[in-house]
């Protein structure tokens, strides 16, 4: 098996005392302070990468005339 049919696997087996623990760890390792900073640039770094897909399916999307003719116009 590849480590990306393992991965959901292992997630999909947590309960509810599991995730308990692994918060906890967190909140150990992290402090309570550094979490929200965290959590801030977790979803800074996904909101990047969904507006880089945007961009690269309309992109894709472009007719090739469109892209020639601004190749040529510079």
């Amino acid at each position: 098996m590849t480590t990306y049919t393992i991965l959901p696997l292992f997630l999909g087996n947590l309960r509810g005392w599991e995730w308990l623990i692994i918060f906890l760890a967190i909140l150990l390792l992290f402090g309570g302070k550094k979490i929200p900073e965290l959590m801030r640039g977790l979803g800074k770094g996904v909101h990047s990468f969904r507006k880089g897909v945007q961009e690269a399916k309309e992109e894709m999307n472009r007719p090739l005339d469109e892209t020639a003719s601004k190749t040529e116009d510079k």
